[in-house]
Formats: structure tokens, C-alpha cells, sequence
């Protein structure tokens, strides 16, 4: 499974690179860099999966997660406020569109929750997988500054301006420290359920 969604992963950026995008203009999206994250994490957890620290596959799980429930409930979701609209894309770029927010995120879910026996993550660990989502957000805020464009319409500084920036990135931030602390909830009662089976109560 880790190794199809590492495939998925070089396959989704291939094939919309194939189009008008770039790789270069690629890289400034979160999307790109959650899936890249999880594509490296996952060949290399392929092979070893018991030294892979809990909270770094916690993190890239998660950051590949927001990309398929920002993509599926806010962009491409008309009352959100936030959608893109209609995108017209070649078959090509669609099919690398679909594997990096749909399939990529579908599998990383699916490698934890079929895979991970243990009880590994800690609540702490919903605050920390908070620093990338940030840094990234002050990254587009610097990048926007110089180019004068933005990856993504609830960051973008043009139509909503600071406050506006910062309302939707309080928004996000909450939403997405849910999110962890919701991974973290669920991982604990998957271990609680798996030790119960083990230990029956007699």
C-alpha cells in the first residue's frame, strides 16, 4: 500500500506538471508538498515501518488528509465561499488531479488505520502538527508579497485582505487542530479495542 501511494504520489505530480503547470509552479501549493512529504515517508516506512517515529507519520498523514477535505468541502465545494468554480483540465491532469487529492489522501488514512496496532500518538501531538500548516501560511503570505499572487483563495491577501487572511487562518487553524486531536482520539480507541481482544475480561 506504501508503495502504491508513493507511486500515486510521483504519478499525481507527473501528470499535472504535464500540463500547463510546472513543477516549479507547482511547488508553492500545499498540496504538492503534503503529497511529496507522504510519498517520501511512505517509501521509506515501506521498509522500515517500527523505526518510523509516531508523530512524524501522524503529521504527514494528517497534512495529506487536510489536502483531500480542503479540496472535496472548500474548493471544489460551491457553498464553502471559497471554491475555485469549474477548472478545465486535460483527462491527463484530471486523473493527476484525482490522484493527489483523493487517492493519495485515501491511502495514507487507510495505511493507519489498517497498520497501526498501537496506541502511538499523544494529544500534545495535535498542537505540534500545527507548525507546518502555519510555516506554510507564512510562506504564501512572504511568496504573495513578491509575486503578488496566492496558491489559494482563503489566503489570499488581494480579496480578503490581512484581516480577512487572519479570520480564515484562525478558522483553518482550529479546524485543522481538530482534526489532530480527533487522529489522536481515534487512535486511542483503536488500541483500547485491540487490547480488549487480546485481554478478554473473563
Amino acid at each position: 500500500m506504501r508503495i502504491v501511494a508513493l507511486v500515486a504520489v510521483i504519478a499525481g505530480v507527473a501528470l499535472t506538471a504535464a500540463g500547463a503547470a510546472t513543477v516549479s509552479g507547482l511547488l508553492p501549493y500545499f498540496t504538492i508538498q503534503s503529497n511529496v512529504a507522504y510519498g517520501i515517508f511512505a517509501g521509506w516506512a515501506a521498509v522500515r515501518d517500527r523505526t518510523a517515529p509516531a508523530a512524524l507519520k501522524g503529521a504527514v498523514t494528517l497534512y495529506v488528509a487536510i489536502t483531500g477535505l480542503v479540496y472535496h468541502l472548500v474548493l471544489t465545494n460551491p457553498a464553502s465561499g471559497f471554491s475555485v468554480g469549474p477548472v478545465e483540465r486535460t483527462p491527463v491532469e484530471a486523473v493527476g488531479n484525482q490522484l493527489l487529492h483523493t487517492v493519495v489522501p485515501l491511502l495514507a488514512v487507510l495505511d493507519w488505520l489498517i497498520f497501526d496496532q498501537r496506541r502511538r500518538f499523544r494529544w500534545r501531538h495535535a498542537a505540534y502538527w500545527l507548525a507546518f500548516p502555519l510555516g506554510y501560511l507564512g510562506f504564501a503570505l512572504v511568496r504573495g508579497l513578491i509575486t503578488g499572487t496566492y496558491p489559494y483563495p482563503f489566503i489570499d491577501v488581494r480579496e480578503l485582505g490581512y484581516d480577512g487572511v487572519a479570520l480564515s487562518a484562525v478558522f483553518f487553524a482550529v479546524a485543522f487542530w481538530l482534526l489532530g486531536l480527533a487522529f489522536v482520539a481515534i487512535d486511542r480507541i483503536r488500541w483500547r479495542a485491540a487490547a480488549a481482544e487480546r485481554d478478554p475480561v473473563t
